[in-house]
C-alpha cells in the first residue's frame, strides 16, 4: 500500500520534524524549511506532530495512489489536481486507489507539503526520516524522489475532512523581514556596518537552497577576517569575505569559520525559504526576550487556529 511517484518534480524530498542531537558527529538536522506549513499539514490530517511527508520545491510532482487514504497540501500556492480536477489546498481530501495526483508549479512561494493520513512509513536514519542529500541520509536512499519510487502508507477509511480558513493561512510575499537576534560576534562589526546591515535591503541571489540563502546588496565588513570553526545554528547569518550575507538553513554544515552578525528568528526563516531568486529581504534587530515571546505567541496562534469541517 503506497503512493507511486510517476513524475518527481524539480526537487521532492521526504521530511519529518528533523534529525536532532547528532551535531557532534557532523550530522545536520534537515527537516521542513517551512515548519509552519509542515505543522498545519499534519494537524489537518490528525497526524502526530513531525509525521513524514513530502516537501515539494517549485512543484511538478505526480503520483499514483495505490491505496485508499486522505491527503492534504499546504504551503506555497501550487495547484493540486486529482484525476485532472483541481481541488483546494489547505484541506483534507479523500483519494482512492488508482487516482492520479498532480501538484503543478508554484504560482506564489516555492515550498509545499503533501501529507497523507498517518504519514508515510519510512525507516528512520539516526532517529529521523528527514532527507539530507549532502549527507546521503533519510528518505528512501538519502536522495530526492525519483520516478518509480513507492512511498509506503496505510489504508485509511475515515478521516475528518478539515480545512484551515483562508484568513488563518500564511501569506507568502515577495518581501520578507528577518528579525535578527544579535550574536556574541556582533561587536566585531562597527556601528556603521551594523547600521548599513539593518537599514538596507538585500536581494535573494540564485545561490539559494536548503543549506542557505546567499543575499546580494551592500557589502558588510568585519574587524576579523575569520574565526576558528565553531558550531552553527539554523538561521545564523554569516558574513564571508565578499561581505554578502548568507542565512543558513536546515541542511547547513554543522561548523563554520565566517563571522556571524546574528541569527534570524526561525519564524521568519520559514518565509525566507518561500522566496525565489529576486525576492527582497530586510533585517530588523530583536532582543532575545522579544524573540522568546514571539515564538510562544506564534505557537499559541497555531494551536488555536480554528479548523473547519466539510463533507467529502
Amino acid at each position: 500500500m503506497s503512493l507511486r511517484v510517476t513524475q518527481p518534480g524539480i526537487l521532492s524530498l521526504l521530511q519529518d520534524g528533523g534529525r536532532y542531537g547528532h551535531h557532534r558527529i557532523g550530522l545536520t538536522n534537515g527537516g521542513p524549511l517551512d515548519a509552519e506549513a509542515f505543522y498545519y499539514c499534519n494537524r489537518l490530517l490528525g497526524n502526530p506532530p513531525g509525521s513524514t511527508m513530502i516537501e515539494i520545491s517549485f512543484g511538478g510532482i505526480r503520483l499514483e495512489a495505490q491505496v485508499d487514504t486522505y491527503i492534504c497540501l499546504t504551503g506555497a500556492d501550487m495547484p493540486l489536481h486529482i484525476n485532472g480536477r483541481e481541488v483546494p489546498g489547505w484541506q483534507v481530501v479523500p483519494i482512492q486507489a488508482g487516482d492520479e495526483i498532480a501538484v503543478e508549479f508554484a504560482r506564489r512561494g516555492c515550498r509545499a507539503y503533501l501529507g497523507v493520513a498517518d504519514g508515510f512509513d519510512i525507516a528512520p536514519s539516526f532517529g529521523s526520516s528527514a532527507t539530507v542529500m549532502r549527507e546521503h541520509l533519510g528518505g528512501l536512499r538519502g536522495d530526492k524522489l525519483h520516478t518509480g519510487d513507492t512511498l509506503p502508507c496505510r489504508a485509511v477509511d475515515h478521516r475528518r475532512c478539515l480545512s484551515l480558513p483562508d484568513r488563518w493561512r500564511p501569506r507568502y510575499q515577495e518581501h520578507v523581514t528577518l528579525r535578527v537576534i544579535p550574536g556574541y560576534q556582533q561587536s566585531r562589526f562597527s556601528r556603521l556596518q551594523q547600521r548599513r546591515f539593518f537599514s538596507h535591503g538585500y536581494t535573494v541571489s540564485d545561490r539559494c537552497d536548503r543549506m542557505g540563502y546567499r543575499l546580494e546588496g551592500p557589502a558588510i565588513t568585519c574587524e576579523i577576517d575569520g574565526i576558528l570553526s565553531e558550531g552553527i545554528c539554523a538561521g545564523a547569518i554569516q558574513i564571508p569575505p565578499d561581505g554578502q550575507p548568507i542565512v543558513l538553513l536546515n541542511d547547513r554544515q554543522t561548523i563554520g569559520g565566517y563571522p556571524k552578525i546574528g541569527s534570524a528568528l526561525s519564524l521568519d526563516t520559514a518565509h525566507l525559504a518561500q522566496l525565489t531568486p529576486g525576492g527582497s529581504v530586510h533585517f530588523a534587530p530583536i532582543t532575545p526576550h522579544a524573540a522568546h515571546n514571539a515564538l510562544h505567541l506564534a505557537h499559541s496562534f497555531r494551536e488555536r487556529a480554528p479548523l473547519q469541517e466539510r463533507q467529502p
